[in-house]
């Protein structure tokens, strides 16, 4: 029974973050790990104007 638990208390866990990467990439969030991450989304010209420093953002 723990086995059972443990397992899907994991399942649920993956869940959320499948559940956060997708509604943050459809958002159009580039850097889904920094704090500054929203910032680098809003573009519609496709230029960066985030200063988060992070590599997505150098790529952009």
């Amino acid at each position: 029974m723990a086995d059972f638990i443990v397992a899907a208390i994991l399942l649920a866990a993956v869940g959320m973050a499948v559940t956060h990467i997708v509604k943050a990439k459809k958002s159009g969030v580039k850097c889904i790990g920094c704090p500054s991450g929203g910032c680098c989304g809003g573009k519609k010209d496709g230029s960066s104007g985030c200063s988060c420093g992070c590599p997505a953002a150098k790529m952009h």
